[in-house]
């Protein structure tokens, strides 16, 4: 396997020949030869994003294993000469002799069958709500469930931010709170006051024109589930770790997907109020298919520049569309997309700005009206988060003997200032 390294230099190659590839085109008088070329870019950059995609993972997948190896490590130092209180008559083994995660595991090979465990692993596991570990994050199935291992959390939370980019602190402003009550948020958009020179002696105007004009936008709770995910027995046999990364994958994958959509294209109506739909009018393009350099000066000029010179202002758009304007050019000539230092992990950016990509979006020539980029300040966009996913098992006759695994999130979203983000929309036919 390549290591990160390794990849950061294929993706650098891939996107130094992808860009000479391009350059040839433009200057080939051939058509044939100018498409055959175009056709090369095109799979020089399939295999740069994919180089990058790898090395990201392998990054994050990196940081996950630290993370977990530092837990442990505490949790070790912590507990090293302590014993557990007493369950049932017997007193818990050392963290180090049998953590809760190897007992919830021999209960899963027990068929959930507790006289079938060694007393050790029967012992954890039941003081697993009060003595091995607190955690408020997971939940108890109502029958005869136990908690879900902290490390598999740990898991379905970065591949739901894998999935994002909307269910992620980094692109927005993040609200994490315990309970799920409305929250009010007043907003204001202050950008077109002014203050005026002062004249001495004389009394300041009070005629209301200067006074903050406040809104308000609310922030719910709405609640979504992966349904249940059956897993065998034979699958937890096999091993620990791969069942957690595969359960902590499929999981991550599904509250990320519908998170992220909610989050970007929702109505609210009874859903997030999505980045995409809340989004004010920037430009419409002459095409029902194509955007041009000039439209997207447009849309960065649509939104004030005091969101514009925001750490947190960024373009975001899907896969699709990315893949056609890397091939525009700005008035001087130059691209407007730039890789930035890909080994030095440095991202790439667009037209001198950050941006995301999002599938949850709609592309070129996905239909007309199409909201296909949006530029602003994403910090303005607040993301509510309910505590952290809920992550529950259950064994029972439906399931036995294999178990069920299920994920329940709390979230919603709202647009501060419309003003803050504006849309690109394609012409209609």
């Amino acid at each position: 396997m390549a290591t990160i390294k390794e990849l950061r230099e294929q993706a650098a190659n891939a996107a130094t020949e992808a860009r000479s590839l391009l350059n040839q085109a433009e200057g080939e008088k051939d058509e044939a030869r100018a498409a055959d070329l175009e056709t090369q870019h095109d799979k020089a950059m399939a295999d740069y994003d994919s180089a990058i995609g790898k090395a990201e993972r392998l990054e994050k997948l990196e940081a996950a294993e630290q993370r977990a190896s530092d837990h442990a490590d505490a949790e070790e130092r912590k507990d090293r000469d302590n014993k557990r209180p007493a369950v049932s008559g017997l007193i818990l083994p050392k963290e180090g002799e049998m953590d809760y995660r190897t007992a919830f595991h021999e209960y899963i090979r027990a068929e959930g069958q507790k006289g079938s465990m060694s007393p050790e692993a029967r012992a954890v596991l039941d003081a697993g709500k009060q003595a091995v570990e607190h955690r408020a994050q997971t939940t108890t199935a109502a029958a005869g469930g136990y908690t879900i291992p902290t490390e598999l959390l740990g898991l379905v939370t970065k591949s739901m931010l894998a999935w994002g980019p909307m269910y992620d602190p980094g692109i927005t402003t993040e609200l994490v709170t315990s309970g799920g009550g409305a929250i009010t948020m007043p907003t204001v958009n202050d950008t077109a006051k002014v203050v005026v020179k002062h004249v001495e002696g004389t009394t300041l105007t009070d005629d209301g024109g200067s006074d903050a004009v406040f809104g308000e936008k609310v922030l719910n709770a709405y609640a979504f589930n992966t349904e249940w995910l059956r897993v065998s027995k034979e699958l937890a046999d096999d091993s620990i770790i791969a069942m957690e990364t595969f359960l902590g994958g499929l999981l991550g994958e599904r509250l990320g997907r519908r998170a992220n959509l909610e989050l970007t294209v929702g109505d609210g109506t009874g859903d997030p109020n999505g980045i995409v739909t809340a989004s004010g009018s920037g430009k419409v393009a002459a095409s029902t298919t194509a955007i041009t350099f000039d439209e997207i000066i447009d849309l960065e000029h649509s939104v004030d520049s005091a969101y514009r010179v925001s750490p947190m202002v960024r373009y975001m758009f899907n896969d699709l569309t990315l893949a056609a304007v890397r091939k525009l050019k700005d008035g001087n000539g130059n691209y407007l997309w730039q890789m930035g230092n890909v080994i030095g992990g440095v991202p790439a950016t667009f037209n001198g700005h950050n941006f995301s990509v999002n599938n949850a979006m709609v592309g070129l020539g996905d239909g007309v009206n199409s909201r296909v980029m949006l530029f602003g300040d994403f910090s303005k966009y607040f993301v509510r988060k309910v505590g952290t996913p809920l992550i529950g098992a259950l064994q029972d006759k439906d399931f036995w003997p294999g178990f069920g695994v299920a994920g329940y999130i709390r979230f919603d979203g709202e647009l501060a200032d419309a003003a803050a983000v504006k849309h690109l929309a394609l012409a209609a036919s």
